[in-house]
């Protein structure tokens, strides 16, 4: 409950920067017209982003014939998880990992890499699963929409104010139009900046919320921590970094279950991930506590 809250908070924080930049640049009419435009170039991510990041990677539809057992284990934990089972995809790709696509329940699609298939047993695997269509069952694809159109009209709010006093500056004179340019560059920076950090922090606390959703779908928390724990050792591998880098769409790695690109110091801030090890401790606490 938690995570859902922040959620919400973090939701409402971002829609009260988009109404107080809209209001402060250009009002009302400035507000709707920056949302719409959002919400159009949105609207199209929320209904094809799942064909695009399938096609991305060369995935195909696994056939039932072709692997029962998995096709089983996706029927038993969606039906756990009170969802219609999603379809099952593999993308031919050596970096383990795995991710969840589709606008909704009804539209699911759980993606596995041929990595994934080769290092985790039945359990861990089952683990990341039952993640997976924690995603799904969250709808985590519409909280991420909703987030990507608010954080798009407030980049564009921001972009309004920074070109609306450029061209004021060659029609005036004077310190306060100076003043003016200086604000509109701040926002310009600061904007945008502050958008992109809150939208990270939602996503972060959706992976928290699809792991305790999936713990509670599969009634196995450590299959899933011990899951983690070696898709993070591969990822902090040199050379699967240099693989990953090779075969993960950095604009997609948000997706996966574990990002498998490996970020510097100052780029954790925009992190979509929070740390592994926190989300194996969190676990590790849940399987504790169903023991009692």
């Amino acid at each position: 409950m938690g995570n859902q809250l922040r959620t919400v908070l973090l939701l409402g924080i971002l829609t009260g920067l988009f109404l107080a930049i809209g209001h402060l640049v250009a009002g009302k009419i400035g507000m709707i017209v920056a949302f719409l435009v959002a919400l159009g170039m949105n609207f199209f991510a929320y209904f094809f982003s799942d064909k695009m990041a399938l096609a991305m990677y060369g995935a195909r539809e696994i056939d039932y014939e072709e692997a029962p057992w998995l096709h089983q284990m996706i029927e038993e934990l969606s039906a756990k998880a009170g969802i219609p089972k999603p379809k099952v995809y593999l993308a031919p790709i050596h970096i383990p990992n795995a991710f969840a696509t589709g606008r909704d329940p009804e539209h699911g699609v759980v993606a596995v890499t041929s990595g994934i298939l080769q290092v985790l047993n039945k359990d861990e695997l089952r683990g990341v699963l039952a993640h997976e269509i924690g995603h799904i069952k969250n709808r985590d694809i519409l909280i991420s929409s909703i987030a990507a159109t608010i954080g798009g009209a407030i980049s564009m709010l921001a972009n309004m104010a920074y070109f609306s006093s450029m061209a004021n500056s060659d029609e005036e004179n004077g310190g306060n139009i100076i003043l003016q340019i200086i604000g509109s560059v701040i926002l310009f920076i600061v904007a945008p900046l502050a958008a992109t950090l809150i939208q990270m922090a939602i996503s972060r606390s959706r992976e928290y919320i699809a792991d305790e959703t999936g713990a509670k779908i599969s009634g196995c928390p450590l299959c899933l921590a011990n899951a983690l724990r070696k898709l993070e050792e591969m990822a902090n591998n040199p050379n699967l970094q240099t693989m990953a880098s090779q075969e993960i769409n950095p604009g997609t790695a948000h997706m996966m279950i574990v990002n498998p690109l490996r970020a510097d110091t100052i780029m954790k801030l925009f992190s979509t991930h929070p740390p592994t090890e926190e989300r194996i401790r969190r676990l590790e606490e849940m399987a504790r506590n169903m023991r009692y």
